[in-house]
């Protein structure tokens, strides 16, 4: 392994322990639901998801679980919890 790569690896697991670094702007994943996968996209802070509650709410239990598991890579304004009391 050539020096090179080895630089390029200690700086990405520095990277990766700093979670802060990396902030998403877009993305589409699926979240596998009790019943059935949905599809759950980020835009420009807009959260969207395939099942019917997310239509009639706004969130649901899987835009929340990605929230949840990005934590800190999102952008600030989505960091808090987005849920109404």
């Amino acid at each position: 392994m050539d020096s090179g790569i080895i630089g390029k690896i200690e700086k990405a697991r520095r990277y990766a322990e700093e979670p802060t670094r990396i902030v998403f702007s877009a993305f589409q994943c699926t979240v596998q639901g009790d019943n059935r996968p949905h599809t759950v996209s980020y835009d420009k802070a807009q959260w969207s998801c395939d099942c019917d509650y997310f239509v009639t709410h706004g969130y649901c239990s899987h835009t929340m679980a990605m929230e949840r598991v990005l934590g800190v890579m999102l952008p600030p304004e989505w960091r808090e919890d987005p849920v109404p009391a």
